[in-house]
């Protein structure tokens, strides 16, 4: 297919138009699919007739290695009714974005360096932006009137790891789409430009207060791709905030790094010693007891919060990075034990007033610290 060869600092990519109905045949549809509890991207609620878009949308791949969004029925809808009534302007003015891991030939026209001949790829394209478009104009051609002298304006990116797909991915939809913040924050875990890196590792230490066996959390995180059958207890994006919040301070620096840089280690065993001895001084006031505050997200926020300021502390606590922390923090919180009545659920907001809940976790974040001498 003849193709314009673009390049920007070391790297190339395409320009080409394709026939709407040659292009439909060439990209794959695919959203991420996390499993477990009915959670998808997306939270659109189907219409209850099955038509057309609905079965669609049924019938799209999903994967746990995609990374976009599920389709919105109300988006294609729209789009496919503007391609209907729209005659006299472009249909798709702007490129739809797509990706192939191929690195695909491109043979230079005879004196033109940057025209020429691109081979196509042996798997379809997946689309890095311009599903919702794409699915609109394969329901408009399937109308009886539609005019089929469509050509879509495309740019290919080849060659490439898939991890180039994904943060291309969230750099367009973390700006102008409002998509599910969890959705974004699982994304970081898989993306590798440096000034994302304290973001991809904030999530990952999320992910592994949910998962791991020794966590005070675990499968009590709203994740996205959560299979937990048991009671949630704070989101994904709350938890993912404190625990970025306290990785981006210079004085946690020592608790989170080692000799090889950012440790997942450390800075989850701070954080998951700090949880446990909350949950002894706590005693029946943590877990799923219905009449106590302490495992909602309010609390469980101003106690990831108040990592902060046992780093801060560390000299007059006696503590220091890399040790077992199990014994000193359990001392610490001890004091929690008797405070354990202000969590009531009947009137825990009345105690702790505010005009907000940003206002209340650092609230209860005071609070925590008085009773346990860090503040």
């Amino acid at each position: 297919m003849l193709a314009f060869r673009m390049r920007q600092k070391d790297a190339e990519f395409y320009f080409v138009s394709y026939p709407a109905e040659e292009l439909l045949r060439k990209v794959r549809f695919i959203s991420r699919y996390y499993g477990g509890r009915g959670e998808q991207i997306g939270g659109e609620t189907p219409r209850r007739e099955s038509d057309d878009i609905e079965r669609y949308i049924r019938s799209i791949e999903r994967a746990s290695q995609a990374f976009q969004r599920d389709l919105s029925r109300r988006k294609i809808r729209q789009i496919r009714d503007f391609y209907r009534n729209e005659a006299e302007q472009p249909l798709i003015p702007g490129a739809v974005l797509l990706f192939t891991p191929e690195a695909l030939e491109f043979a230079p026209l005879r004196g033109h360096e940057r025209t020429g001949d691109l081979a196509e790829p042996r798997q379809p394209f997946l689309i890095i932006d311009g599903q919702h478009r794409l699915a609109g104009l394969h329901f408009y051609l399937q109308e009886p009137d539609a005019d089929r002298r469509v050509d879509v304006p495309c740019v290919i990116f080849d060659g490439k790891t898939a991890d180039f797909a994904t943060e291309m991915f969230v750099v367009i939809n973390s700006t102008h789409t409002r998509i599910n913040k969890s959705h974004l924050i699982d994304l970081y875990e898989r993306i590798e430009w440096g000034t994302d890196d304290l973001k991809r590792y904030a999530a990952r230490l999320v992910r592994r207060l949910y998962e791991a066996g020794d966590s005070p959390l675990q499968y009590h995180i709203n994740m996205l791709g959560g299979r937990s059958q048991q009671d949630l207890w704070i989101n994904q994006a709350q938890a993912y905030a404190e625990v970025h919040r306290f990785a981006a301070r210079p004085e946690s620096e020592p608790w989170i790094t080692d000799g090889r840089g950012r440790s997942e280690e450390r800075g989850y065993a701070l954080l998951r010693d700090l949880l446990r001895a909350a949950r002894g001084a706590f005693g029946e006031a943590w877990g799923d007891n219905k009449r106590f505050m302490v495992t909602r997200d309010t609390t469980l926020k101003a106690l990831l919060r108040l990592a902060t300021d046992v780093v801060r502390g560390a000299d007059r606590l006696g503590i220091a990075p890399g040790m077992d922390l199990t014994a000193p923090l359990s001392g610490v919180c001890a004091p929690w034990t008797d405070l354990a009545r202000d969590f009531r659920r009947e009137g825990f907001y009345e105690r702790f007033p505010a005009p907000g809940q940003a206002q209340r976790v650092e609230k209860v974040r005071a609070r925590l610290a008085r009773e346990a001498g860090l503040g």
